[in-house]
């Protein structure tokens, strides 16, 4: 009745690197990596329709458990037939545990994690003890809901309950995320109490599995450890000697370290298995991503800019806001074929920002989208013929920063 969950290693970047392309394969179909995994936090991906994500030939969505638990309810989604057919996709999903958005409450303001210890202060990140809205013990952690204030518990076991009645092909472990600001005692704290709740939630997928009759479910073990390289092989360790078909690298990730940390965790990992990086998609450190070794990526920040007028191109990153575009009849991106830039042009667009017309952040989005998957899929494409380094070169050499003030 279902596929079972693997990957295939096609190809390495080279013999020193730990960069590759491969093939997982899901029971909704195959992942060819590296892909950009599109987040579709609430089984929607923001603003946008999911026709037009099937249209940019993403591959695979990823929605969080925590907010699905909330709304509509893990059962509803259950009853309709699982995430992909609740949301009208035909191919493979990622949820993640709602780990990010529980401990987040606990700790942080303003989602920040902080990935540059020079920006932010620990006032920023971690937040006093009585304005939480979560709390954390060895058992799992209780917690407030964002909604309606309502009380909540969520453990390892509760947390592969819940991703087992959404259904998605790939689910990760219930883990504690720390930010760089945590001291290195917590960090290792945070740690084990990460790596007793990964044994748990390996046993209570174990019996979900057996109880059930839904496709096969791959279960990927996260890798915490902060800024710490001790703590970040160890945790690798870890993880590459328990029963998980993948590994999720996650937390607090250092920018300026980004991709030494996440070798530190690769070079660990057997190669064998699939490895997916959270929350990242700025082009720099998907190049750093891949060529360290992970298979897949996911983050909001695509739809998030979007919707904010900032326009991903070849030559940059800009605002569509500024006035220089209110006459511009050129399409956000020249020689992009995405639907937006077919039909539309960063006049029109920056008119509909200018109006407070929703269909502005879907137009932005749909593009977005379309650059980074179509990003990754070209550098997948560069492994496979032998030239990444030269692409890498060619690329980053055009791609001028975060922010331009004109757009190719």
């Amino acid at each position: 009745m279902s596929i079972v969950f693997g990957f295939t290693l096609l190809k390495k970047i080279d013999n020193k690197s730990l960069g590759r392309a491969g093939i997982i394969h899901t029971p909704h179909g195959d992942i060819q990596t590296p892909s950009f995994v599109v987040v579709g936090t609430k089984a929607a991906v923001k603003a946008v329709p999911i026709e037009y994500i099937k249209d940019i030939r993403a591959q695979s969505v990823l929605a969080n458990a925590y907010h699905l638990y909330l709304r509509p309810g893990h059962k509803i989604i259950d009853k309709a037939g699982g995430l992909a057919k609740f949301m009208n996709w035909n191919g493979p999903t990622f949820t993640d545990s709602g780990g990010f958005q529980v401990m987040s409450l606990g700790m942080g303001f303003k989602k920040i994690l902080s990935m540059d210890q020079d920006k932010h202060e620990i006032h920023d990140v971690i937040s006093k003890k009585g304005e939480r809205l979560a709390h954390i013990d060895d058992d799992g952690v209780t917690f407030k809901s964002h909604i309606d204030g309502s009380t909540h518990r969520l453990t390892p076991e509760k947390a592969m309950q819940i991703q087992y009645a959404i259904g998605a092909d790939i689910t990760f472990a219930f883990d504690e995320c720390t930010s760089i600001m945590n001291s290195y005692e917590y960090q290792k704290e945070a740690l084990e109490r990460t790596e007793r709740w990964a044994i748990r939630c390996i046993k209570e997928h174990q019996k979900l599995k057996s109880s059930g009759n839904k496709p096969y479910q791959a279960l990927f073990g996260v890798a915490q450890g902060a800024q710490y390289k001790r703590l970040r092989k160890n945790a690798a360790k870890f993880l590459a000697c328990q029963e998980f078909d993948g590994y999720g690298i996650g937390g607090a990730l250092e920018k300026s370290k980004l991709g030494e940390i996440i070798a530190w965790v690769n070079e660990e990992l057997p190669e064998n298995k699939p490895r997916h990086l959270l929350g990242i998609s700025e082009p720099s450190d998907i190049f750093a991503g891949i060529e360290n070794g992970c298979d897949t990526f996911d983050c909001v920040s695509p739809t998030r800019e979007a919707r904010n007028g900032a326009i991903y191109t070849k030559n940059g990153r800009y605002n569509l806001n500024k006035s220089i575009y209110k006459a511009d009849l050129n399409p956000l991106e020249k020689d992009c074929k995405c639907y937006t830039c077919k039909n539309y042009t960063r006049s029109y667009v920056r008119h509909l920002f200018k109006i407070s017309e929703p269909l502005a952040g879907t137009l932005a989005s749909i593009h977005n989208e379309n650059f980074i998957v179509n990003l990754v899929e070209s550098i997948r494409q560069s492994i496979i013929d032998g030239n990444y380094h030269t692409f890498k070169k060619n690329w980053l050499k055009v791609y001028r920063g975060n922010v331009t003030n004109s757009a190719g």
